[in-house]
């Protein structure tokens, strides 16, 4: 899968540490029903971002992005196509973020089932277009290291599937 971006401290105006990174490896997609896409507003931290998530030993990737979107967002998707792969080195986590990044359609709508870690978060479902979604991302102002990263990450990927003409 092509890289498209990768992120560290410094791009987030931080001081970048020489530290070991242990690799996790994640599954993400712009899912797409008619001209909405799914988004995630992480409400308690003040940012939006796309639905997706870690990919759990044993899982290959396309089994854990089809889990992942069905708990966050309660839909079964049909994957049509790669939009790239993005790497974020988090000093302070100490961790190489591999997020693999797809698109696809609602095969069957269903309610989300958030995590106790979401549900504290805040998590609310939103659709959106996907011009909607990149200002929406653009405009976060996440208070916290992780959703610095994660707001970046996401805007990237949204404005890559946007180039590409996926939604």
């Amino acid at each position: 899968m092509r890289l498209f971006l990768k992120l560290t401290d410094k791009d987030l105006g931080l001081d970048e540490k020489v530290v070991s990174f242990e690799k996790s490896e994640f599954a993400r997609a712009v899912l797409r029903e008619g001209n909405k896409i799914a988004l995630l507003y992480v409400s308690n931290y003040n940012y939006y971002k796309l639905p997706g998530g870690r990919i759990e030993k044993g899982e290959d990737i396309e089994g854990a992005l089809r889990r992942e979107i069905k708990e966050e967002t309660g839909c079964t998707m049909e994957i049509l196509g790669e939009i790239g792969k993005t790497m974020e080195f988090k000093s302070v986590e100490k961790v190489e973020h591999i997020s693999y990044c797809f698109f696809g359609n609602v095969l069957e709508k269903g309610e989300p089932e958030f995590s106790q870690r979401e549900v504290d978060a805040g998590f609310k479902l939103v659709w959106v277009t996907l011009d909607e979604a990149i200002n929406l991302v653009k405009n976060s102002k996440p208070q916290t290291y992780l959703g610095k990263f994660i707001v970046k990450r996401d805007l990237a990927i949204l404005l890559e599937a946007k180039r590409l003409e996926v939604v």
